[in-house]
This record gives C-alpha cells, sequence and structure tokens, in this order.
C-alpha cells in the first residue's frame, strides 16, 4: 500500500454546541448518521463528541482531495468505534464510490478533544 492522502482538522466544540442549539435535528440529521447521534447522545458531554466527528468527516474529507460535496457527503462517512475502541470510518454512497475508484485500501483515524476544542487526523492508505 501506499500514501494516498492526510488530513486534519480542529473544530470548537461551542460552535457545534450553537449549532445543535440553533437548529437541533436539522443540523443534527445534516451531518450526523443515527448510529453517531446515538454514540454521541449517550455520552456526558455529547457536544465534544459530536465535534470530534465533525472534525474526522471533514480531516477525512481532505485527505481524499475532495472537501465535503460531490465526491465525498457528510453521511457517506460514518465515524464508528470498534470493539478495540479505536475510532474508525465506514462509508457508503458517494464516497464509497470514490473510494473504490481511487483503489483505497485502508482509512486510519485518529481523535481527540478538550474542553474547548476537538481535533481529527486522517491517513488514507491505496492499494498497490
Amino acid at each position: 500500500m501506499h500514501l494516498f492522502g492526510i488530513g486534519i482538522d480542529v473544530v470548537e466544540v461551542s460552535r457545534i454546541e450553537a449549532s445543535i442549539e440553533e437548529f437541533g435535528a436539522k443540523f443534527l440529521n445534516r451531518i450526523f448518521t443515527e448510529e453517531e447521534q446515538e454514540y454521541c447522545q449517550r455520552q456526558k458531554r455529547c457536544a465534544i463528541h459530536y465535534a470530534a466527528r465533525f472534525a474526522a468527516k471533514e480531516a477525512i474529507s481532505k485527505a481524499f482531495g475532495t472537501g465535503i460535496g460531490k465526491d465525498v457527503g457528510w453521511l457517506d462517512l460514518q465515524i464508528v468505534r470498534k470493539p478495540s475502541g479505536e475510532p474508525g470510518v465506514v462509508l457508503s454512497g458517494a464516497a464509497l464510490a470514490f473510494a473504490e475508484k481511487n483503489k483505497v485500501g485502508d482509512i486510519k483515524i485518529s481523535l481527540t478533544h478538550a474542553q474547548h476544542y476537538a481535533a481529527a487526523n486522517a491517513v488514507i492508505l491505496v492499494r498497490d
């Protein structure tokens, strides 16, 4: 495998909190899958977990070199917690088609958060 792309993103937790307060379910349903929402809502400070997932989706779209748009949509990227505890991504829709077209073999992500910020990075590897 070889490197296809890397991406990073940092999000202010207060920005996500404000969007949730102002737009509620409309915002959440546009950005996060049902499973992501269920996971975040179970957490003590759900906005931090939403912010980390938002950052991960941005980082992945940057690693793809597409940004969020026609090739990669918000809901095409589902951030999951693997049984091992590490974060992972499940692709669907246009993002899955883009990954298959570009022979993506693996996507590694890392999430972190503190009181005011959440960040994520992504590394995309392609099959030789």
